[in-house]
């Protein structure tokens, strides 16, 4: 049986959305490396619970702790709106309501990044 892929698109693995692997391998790539960073977030949670407000600042002062923190919650929200995006485009079929699902989305990434971004250089700057 004959491919309707042109020689070029069965070379360069795309589909029928012209963007090949790129997300496929964004999402393995942010898993992989939310493995230790999810590690360590888990550590962080035991070891900051019990305390106070006190606690919790004095330990993001540290750079690297504020680091890592930043680091999480990059790739966590990149990673997670990598999921949202695979389940819009599979569920939903309206191009008005998968359009304004994918905007609504990646607004909601940019501004908890932001966030986070802000309240973590907040904490660490003297």
């Amino acid at each position: 049986m004959s491919s309707v892929q042109t020689p070029i698109h069965r070379v360069q693995g795309m589909g029928a959305s012209h963007s090949g692997t790129g997300h496929f391998w964004r999402q393995r790539v942010t898993a992989i490396a939310l493995v230790p960073l999810g590690l360590w977030f888990g550590f962080t949670v035991l070891g900051l619970a019990g305390g106070n407000e006190v606690d919790a600042v004095s330990y993001f002062e540290h750079p690297l702790n504020a680091i890592l923190m930043g680091l999480f919650a990059l790739i966590m929200l990149y990673h997670m709106s990598l999921g949202l995006q695979v389940i819009i485009d599979d569920y939903v079929h309206s191009p008005g309501a998968k359009i304004s699902l994918l905007l609504l989305v990646r607004f909601v990434m940019i501004a908890t990044m932001s966030t986070c971004l802000f309240a973590l250089i907040s904490i660490a700057s003297p």
